[in-house]
């Protein structure tokens, strides 16, 4: 005979399938997967009752959880804060390829500060500094980044960077909202309803701020230095030509395992 004892943190079998049937019934595709994450974190019963409860009235899982896998980082993700998708690994791996140590990277519309934190781990040594507009963002980069040694500002773009670093700048890393106003509307509730739109809403073709981006970061790139800008396929031409506009080789790179896109922009090397 087999004697099975539950500690009380780990909830035994049978309510493992019980999560799993609940998170099935509510539309959770990887319901499996979720229910062992939810386990896992869960210090008690109630504790566990109240997260599944959440998850089932369609908070997204890191939000539940607090937390998400990025990069092989476990990246710290605050209620209302911009969840990092799987296929920024691609903006983070691009990013990473162009720093050295000693480098001055930036992470602009950083949201949780996922990409600056997969950088400053793939690449020791850099110096590193993250900005964005939003509050709960700026809160949750800095739980992520000033561990790691980044300095994260609050405020829009380039205004929030120190202007002691204004033409010293080797990767500027960007993420910044590309869905077109239109599609906002067909994005999964989890995104439209946990999200801040700012975070989303790129403009009526997606490229608002791409546009913004691109004006600016000449003045702000070291001579050689090069801009990372996550886009759409469809958007990638249009985004690369912004940056060719002012006088930047663009390249765009694509990732068909991760679904991903970005533009690689080069500032001239004098």
């Amino acid at each position: 005979m087999t004697v099975e004892r539950n500690d009380g943190r780990h909830p035994p079998s049978a309510d493992r399938d019980r999560v799993v049937l609940e998170l099935r019934r509510a539309g959770c595709v990887f319901a499996e997967e979720e229910a062992d994450l939810l386990l896992a974190e869960a210090e008690d019963a109630p504790h566990l009752g109240r997260m599944l409860a959440e998850r089932v009235s369609g908070t997204p899982l890191e939000h539940v959880l607090g937390w998400t896998e990025f990069a092989g980082l476990r990246i710290l993700v605050d209620r209302g804060v911009f969840v990092p998708r799987q296929r920024t690994r691609l903006l983070a791996r691009e990013a990473a390829a162009l720093a050295a140590a000693g480098d001055v990277v930036v992470d602009l519309c950083c949201g949780s500060g996922a990409v600056g934190a997969a950088v400053a781990a793939a690449v020791l040594g850099i110096h590193l500094h993250a900005a964005d507009l939003e509050p709960a963002a700026v809160r949750s980069a800095r739980r992520n980044l000033e561990p790691l040694g980044g300095h994260v500002h609050e405020g829009d773009l380039y205004a929030a960077l120190p202007p002691a670093i204004r033409g010293r700048v080797r990767v500027l890393a960007v993420n910044a909202p590309y869905v077109p106003t239109g599609e906002i509307g067909r994005m999964p509730p989890e995104a439209r309803e946990h999200e801040p739109l700012l975070a989303l809403d790129g403009g009526d073709d997606g490229l608002d701020v791409h546009r913004r981006v691109a004006a600016d970061a000449r003045s702000w790139l070291a001579a050689g230095g090069s801009v990372v800008i996550e886009a759409s396929r469809p958007q990638a031409p249009v985004t690369a030509a912004l940056f060719e506009r002012r006088g930047m080789a663009a390249r765009v790179v694509m990732d068909d395992d991760l679904d991903a896109t970005v533009v690689v922009a080069t500032a001239p090397a004098s």
